[in-house]
């Protein structure tokens, strides 16, 4: 039994999880469709308003109608009364006050009261109704008082007050053989000879009563329909506003695609028409501005492109002429050889700043090919920092690599991805370049990690770092964070521009992060498979080393799913 419960309790406690969650989840879906929806919001705040509206006024004329109703009553009821008290007055003026048969004399005032030959007017204004005579001799002896009529059915308030003497009027509900049902009670001392009486009249208010739920029903009925009718022309009123605006929306987002020939429909004179004649009129401004940018582009390609390859002409003349020189330069006096040596430096300087630019006219253009082949990443990693490493150190800077396996897995720690690789080690060395000049001469990581679907290479220092939002400034052509700052790789300020170029032809990602005197990192993480969509990089950014543990070189952390642990391969120090 005990089982039997701990299972009824889990089921149902699953399906409370689960109508929770769904109530959850269309409440949401609810949230999305009512931000998104301008129409559904004035739709529902034009019932919500004109709900309290139809309730109040509901209720306002609810109210006058009862009050009406039971007032005009209670006239009538009044009237009435006063015409039975003087009726029973005169059947009973001549009684003795001491005789026996007082009450069958009540009854005869009270069957005179029922009879046709009463007031028919006030009887037909009032309504049926029926009478109470009390004698209230008994009643000051502390005895039971003698009365005809349904004398239980008037309250002991209302005796109070007419035994003193008043005229009074009480609303109150009585048992019947039908059930419980509103009365009007209506009492007034009768004079007679020595004795004190007192008349009642019950006047049932049953037919007001189906009066007032009739006239509920209606109003319920009439706001209700109300309601619908205001939502019909809310949505109607509504949708003659949102219609145009949605087209307009839809013809902004073809126009945002590159469909620079959409306009709005022009109808009408009103405020809708001349919106849509400002929109195609934006539409047009823009359209010659973007063609006249497309058309300045062009040029400007064209005239990058057409002036590097003029320029390779002198510039090979001008090379030939350095070199001789430079090869002769110890017949020269000491400053004409230095001159000579600033002269082919400078040379070599201009010689890589043609062919960058040579290669931005390529990519804005959109004319360049990528030769992806299959790769070891490994190999490219490592012939990359082979190559800066005289730079390294000659600035006293140490590189610490850290790549998937060591070398006694040589084979079985390959990371392979369909790269070009030509590309691809330009990026690095652009990367790594860019950490030897500001790495403050402290040492610099390259982390290379893979998993199923990417592969990612990261370049860390620890210098000067980058100030916020500058992570998209280094990535725009000629920007340098400190124009003073000397630099050791004589960079162009074009590197960084091309290698997120490259990354973006790739299908690939080019990051970069820093903090002010933390250093910089830039993570470069690339498809394995060409065609593919990335959904996320092997590392973090900045990559971290894992919790110390045994040898303290060990390789980075890195996001679920990274491949092999990652420990250190290459490393030097000056």
């Amino acid at each position: 039994m005990r089982r039997f419960g701990a299972r009824l309790a889990r089921k149902i406690a699953r399906r409370s999880h689960r109508l929770a969650g769904e109530v959850r989840r269309r409440w949401a879906a609810f949230g999305a469709l009512w931000r998104r929806s301008l129409q559904l919001r004035v739709v529902v705040s034009t019932l919500a308003l004109s709900s309290a509206v139809v309730f109040v006024l509901g209720m306002v004329l609810q109210t006058q109608i009862t009050d009406r109703l039971l007032s005009a009553k209670r006239q009538a009821a009044i009237s009435q009364t006063e015409s039975s008290a003087k009726t029973v007055e005169r059947e009973l003026v001549a009684v003795n006050p001491d005789s026996e048969n007082v009450e069958a004399k009540l009854t005869n005032a009270v069957n005179k009261l029922a009879s046709p030959n009463g007031d028919d007017q006030a009887n037909v204004a009032a309504g049926a109704f029926e009478p109470v005579l009390v004698d209230g001799r008994r009643a000051a002896g502390g005895l039971r008082p003698t009365a005809t009529g349904p004398f239980n059915d008037v309250s002991p308030e209302l005796r109070r007050e007419v035994e003193r003497e008043q005229f009074t009027t009480q609303f109150s509900t009585v048992e019947r053989a039908s059930g419980r049902g509103p009365v009007l009670a209506v009492g007034i001392p009768v004079r007679s000879a020595g004795r004190s009486l007192q008349l009642y009249l019950l006047f049932p208010l049953d037919s007001e009563q189906r009066t007032i739920s009739l006239v509920q029903n209606t109003l319920v009925v009439v706001g209700l329909l109300l309601l619908l009718l205001l939502a019909g022309i809310a949505n109607l009123v509504t949708r003659q506003v949102v219609r145009p605006v949605r087209q307009a929306a839809e013809v902004a987002e073809r126009f945002a695609d590159g469909q620079l020939d959409e306009r709005m429909l022009v109808v009408g004179e009103d405020d809708v028409a001349r919106l849509a004649e400002s929109f195609n009129e934006m539409a047009a401004s823009i359209q010659r501005q973007i063609r006249q940018l497309e058309e300045f582009g062009q040029l400007q390609r064209q005239f990058t492109s057409d002036v590097s390859h003029e320029l390779r002409t002198p510039l090979t003349t001008v090379r030939m002429a350095a070199d001789v020189l430079h090869a002769s330069r110890e017949q020269f006096p000491e400053g004409l050889a230095r001159s000579t040596e600033l002269m082919v430096d400078e040379l070599d300087r201009f010689e890589a700043l043609l062919t960058d630019l040579l290669e931005i006219s390529r990519l804005d253009a959109g004319v360049a090919d990528l030769a992806a082949e299959t790769v070891d990443m490994r190999g490219v990693v490592r012939r990359v920092v082979g190559s800066l490493r005289p730079i390294a150190e000659k600035a006293g800077v140490g590189i610490d690599l850290r790549t998937p396996g060591g070398e006694a897995a040589e084979a079985a720690a390959e990371v392979t991805a369909e790269v070009d690789g030509r590309r691809v080690e330009r990026i690095l060395r652009n990367l790594l370049a860019n950490a030897v000049d500001h790495g403050e001469g402290q040492p610099i990581e390259v982390w290379l990690a893979a998993d199923d679907h990417a592969v990612a290479v990261a370049v860390r220092d620890h210098g000067v770092g980058l100030r916020p939002g500058e992570e998209e400034l280094v990535f725009t052509r000629f920007w340098r964070a400190d124009p003073s700052r000397n630099r050791r790789t004589g960079g162009t300020g074009l590197g960084l521009s091309i290698s997120l170029e490259d990354a973006r032809l790739h299908g690939g990602w080019l990051e970069a992060w820093g903090e002010p005197g933390a250093g910089a990192c830039f993570r470069l993480t690339l498809p394995r498979r060409q065609g593919e969509e990335l959904t996320g990089s092997p590392l973090a950014l900045p990559p971290e080393p894992p919790a110390p543990a045994g040898d303290q070189r060990g390789g980075g952390e890195r996001e679920a799913g990274a491949g092999e642990p990652a420990e250190s391969v290459v490393g030097w120090q000056e």
